[in-house]
């Protein structure tokens, strides 16, 4: 496995990470695995392709697509993070490249590039300048795709309202909740670039989560605290616990359908008519 490392010149709120990260692996939610299957093959991905992962996290996206390319570089700016992309990575038997970085200097080394992933991670960049740095690396007819997750409103998540009220309550001081809530809707992003033909993929999946893994969930939100001198990582952690344990079966686990979406976006100019 290659390290390679790239200053970040210009990185939003560059400490958030540090705390959070250590609650990344075990509580923020993979993707499907299907999903990543999915938009390889509307791409037209191969193992002769490269893939970018920018801002990678714990490196879900990199995990996913690295048996699907040839080749998959992971971009962050968290030393914390990386260091656990890198330990998933490995334990997963898996080589990627992982490299510090972001999108506002994307590192000079990367190779022309199939397809670059972004999970929950674009409201943190300069989407317009991000988009027109890649459009320099990203050969003719890739893309570049968008992840997040949602909870439909069925019968297995009737826990969510509750949970997500309780965790945006320790929210009410983040600095960086006015950027992310008052952010402009991707697509009218992508809309204004040169990857302005848009795709949709979501694949719905059941899963059995142990209560503990919500705790973990929920401290991985720097939102909720941050790391903030007096902020109340335990009482959250505690409410968490008390909550979940209600929604619990006799085995521990919450029963919770995930939503993974992708939105893809392609140059109009590489899309067939």
């Amino acid at each position: 496995m290659t390290t390679t490392t790239s200053a970040a010149s210009k990185v939003l709120f560059p400490n958030r990470f540090i705390q959070p990260s250590r609650y990344y692996t075990t509580g923020r939610p993979t993707y499907p695995k299907l999903l990543a299957r999915r938009v390889a093959a509307l791409v037209g991905l191969t193992t002769d392709d490269a893939v970018l992962d920018l801002g990678t996290g714990p490196g879900f996206l990199a995990l996913d697509f690295a048996p699907l390319a040839g080749a998959v570089s992971a971009v962050d700016p968290s030393d914390e993070m990386l260091a656990a992309a890198r330990q998933n990575a490995a334990q997963a038997g898996l080589t990627i490249q992982f490299i510090k970085g972001s999108s506002f200097d994307l590192p000079p080394q990367l190779e022309r590039i199939k397809l670059v992933t972004i999970g929950r991670a674009f409201h943190w960049m300069d989407g317009d300048q991000t988009l027109r740095a890649l459009d320099g690396l990203v050969v003719s007819g890739g893309a570049v795709s968008l992840y997040g997750e949602r909870y439909p409103d069925v019968d297995e998540n009737a826990w969510h309202v509750e949970f997500q009220a309780l965790v945006d309550s320790y929210a009410t001081e983040d600095p960086a909740r006015t950027r992310t809530r008052g952010a402009r809707p991707h697509e009218i992003v992508f809309l204004r670039s040169r990857f302005d033909h848009l795709e949709r993929i979501s694949v719905l999946e059941r899963r059995n989560t142990p209560v503990e893994r919500f705790v973990d969930r929920a401290l991985s939100f720097g939102a909720a605290w941050d790391g903030r001198p007096g902020s109340r990582e335990d009482d959250l952690a505690g409410e968490v616990r008390t909550l979940m344990a209600k929604h619990a079966g006799p085995d521990g686990n919450v029963r919770e359908v995930v939503e993974g979406h992708a939105l893809i976006a392609f140059r109009s100019s590489d899309v067939e008519p």
